[in-house]
């Protein structure tokens, strides 16, 4: 088979590094990919967006199956485009990705379908979003209702600091038309974790428990981002927790997106919080996570090629995956999220037995040589047979190098060792 994934970051980077073991699989391209992700798919020069040029080459290639990785594309309704040009793909139709492209959809569904998240109000005027805001408790989260790179939700700790965040939104339009309606939640308190499952027509397969790390510097402090590091297993998720979350949430939201006539097929993500009351619904993606990607896929003993081609034939596919703990930390510019400061000169690093690189905001420079891009640079995964041999291999590596002008979190899954010493 000749696969193409769509996309050029750290996520597109692990599904092609996984996408191309597969014996079933003689090709992988990426478009566009980046210089980092060379040594396991061919790079195509043809922009994410750019869906003319996109069922074009599928078409020439004689593509067997795409893989679309991040989310406007599939907001943009790339997903059809190439079905319409007879192109077999993996992701959810422009229709039913608005399940990501917008939070005040994805809440009015949820309260519609029963389905267990935080009380909220929707608003696109200021002043009557202010009046809102005055009788909510705080902390109280507030929400770009589009896409804005995962930078879009401010958890506010003061009423001041929620004003703020609604003034930039609102008035000052940030992020633009993403913020031109925003959502006002109520803030949950308990354990997060991202639970994404394989989706086609009813069938729902869960994969493997992960645990982003949103916020920018260590002790959870600083802006949100797209995140800055995961780690799997995460052992205070039991795996009834797992199945609630199935029976209450993933389930009921694929059939209430068949039941509006938005039918999913793709990758469905539950960003969740084990509340008291059970677990709530945080947000949904349409799409693998990045950067929980990077430590999932090295856990995943199955073929995700033979995985998906069952799913999308109707049938049911069988999911092993191997003991080891994955902990990855991402390496980001200065400034990030803030600013993206790019030029910091990087060597092209190999992967080791226990560490993995994957790339996202990377250019070339020399030959041999990269050059980052701003924003996210690449993670670092590290693997071992307990979450503190993973960390250990992660951050072992890390203080290896000089990456001047880059910054990381230094307590990447830390929380989970200090949990388990207290115990």
């Amino acid at each position: 088979m000749k696969v193409l994934v769509v996309g050029r970051g750290g996520r597109e980077h692990a599904l092609c590094d996984k996408i191309g073991s597969s014996p079933l699989v003689s090709e992988v391209y990426v478009a566009p990919g980046n210089p980092g992700m060379s040594g396991v798919a061919k790079l195509v020069p043809l922009n994410e967006r750019d869906q003319e040029e996109l069922v074009n080459f599928a078409q020439g290639q004689d593509i067997d199956l795409v893989v679309v990785g991040p989310e406007q594309p599939l907001l943009d309704g790339l997903v059809d485009r190439l079905q319409e040009g007879g192109i077999r793909v993996f992701g959810p139709s422009k229709e039913a990705a608005k399940i990501e492209g917008s939070k005040a959809f994805a809440k009015d569904l949820m309260t519609r379908h029963g389905i267990p998240t935080a009380h909220y109000g929707v608003f696109h005027d200021y002043n009557q979003a202010k009046q809102y805001l005055d009788q909510c408790p705080i902390p109280i989260v507030i929400k770009a209702d589009g896409l804005a790179a995962g930078k879009g939700v401010v958890v506010a700790q003061t009423r001041s600091e929620a004003e703020e965040a609604l003034e930039v939104m609102l008035l000052e339009e940030k992020f633009g038309k993403a913020s031109q309606q925003v959502v006002i939640e109520e803030f949950l308190e308990g354990e997060e974790f991202s639970l994404m499952a394989l989706v086609h027509d009813d069938l729902v397969i869960p994969l493997e428990v992960v645990q982003d790390h949103k916020r920018a510097y260590d002790g959870n402090q600083g802006p949100n981002t797209g995140g800055m590091g995961a780690y799997s297993p995460v052992p205070q998720i039991g795996s009834g927790i797992v199945d609630e979350a199935m029976t209450t949430i993933l389930q009921p939201t694929v059939q209430a997106l068949k039941t509006m006539g938005r039918p999913f097929t793709g990758v469905l993500y539950a960003g969740l919080i084990l509340t008291s009351e059970g677990p709530k619904v945080i947000e949904f993606n349409a799409r693998f996570g990045d950067p929980e990607t990077q430590v999932l896929l090295p856990r995943l003993e199955s073929d995700l090629i033979e995985i998906i081609l069952a799913l999308l034939a109707g049938k049911k596919p069988e999911l092993t995956w191997n003991e080891q703990a994955v902990v990855g930390v991402v390496v980001a510019s200065q400034g990030y999220p803030e600013i993206n400061v790019p030029g910091t000169l990087l060597p092209k690093f190999q992967n080791q037995d226990y560490v993995r690189i994957y790339y996202s905001g990377v250019a070339e420079h020399d030959e041999g040589q990269l050059v980052s891009t701003g924003g996210r640079v690449f993670l670092v995964g590290g693997m071992g047979k307990t979450l503190q041999q993973a960390q250990e291999r992660a951050y072992g590596f890390l203080v290896q190098h000089s990456l001047e002008g880059l910054f990381y979190r230094k307590d990447i899954a830390g929380h989970v060792m200090e949990r388990a010493v207290s115990k």
